[in-house]
């Protein structure tokens, strides 16, 4: 799935809760975060053509950020750094993993390679989470399942007065939840 996706979700994992907005951009992270391991297609890019390329994307992608080892990590870091720190990590843990499900079902290459999450890393290497039924990355169940999470943040910064946005900045928050209530009144709570 797209980082994008995973964002997305993340978000939704947090924003039922009564979090800090910090709080919440942690859980929102973590379950983009894994992703991470991908940046490594830059240096690849770039070095492609010469006499060592660097395959820090081909070697590194779905090993580095997508196992339990990086997941504790970025549980841990996410409690540390908050004030509800039982309820953020636990929530962080969910976000991270459902990345994880989420690659699980869709991030098949067009080549029809099958990124396997090696899981237990760095304990064990001996298993490798792959489905048979991976679809391929620009699938349409992602592009259905990144229009549901599109419109569950939408609806959600509606009713619960903040979005999103707030990660970024608060100002533009408030102005995109006010537009967003201008916009659909009809969903108004009475």
């Amino acid at each position: 799935m797209s980082p994008i996706t995973h964002f997305f979700i993340g978000w939704l994992v947090a924003t039922p809760t009564k979090l800090t907005n910090k709080e919440r951009a942690l859980i929102a992270f973590a379950g983009a975060i894994p992703d991470l391991d991908g940046l490594g297609i830059i240096a690849e890019s770039l070095t492609e053509n010469t006499t060592y390329p660097l395959l820090w994307w081909s070697d590194y992608h779905h090993i580095l950020g997508h196992n339990i080892g990086f997941g504790l990590l970025v549980t841990l870091l996410a409690a540390f750094f908050s004030t509800h720190r039982f309820l953020t990590a636990i929530l962080t843990f969910i976000s991270f993993h459902l990345h994880l499900l989420g690659d699980l079902v869709g991030s098949r290459g067009p080549d029809g390679y099958q990124w396997p999450i090696p899981y237990l890393l760095p304990f064990s290497s001996s298993w490798q989470l792959t489905w048979s039924g991976q679809w391929e990355l620009n699938a349409w169940p992602n592009f259905l399942i990144t229009s549901i999470a599109l419109f569950l943040t939408f609806f959600l910064a509606y009713k619960r007065g903040y979005s999103i946005v707030g990660i970024f900045s608060l100002s533009a928050d408030k102005v995109f939840v006010d537009t967003l209530r201008k916009r659909f009144p009809i969903f108004r709570s009475k």
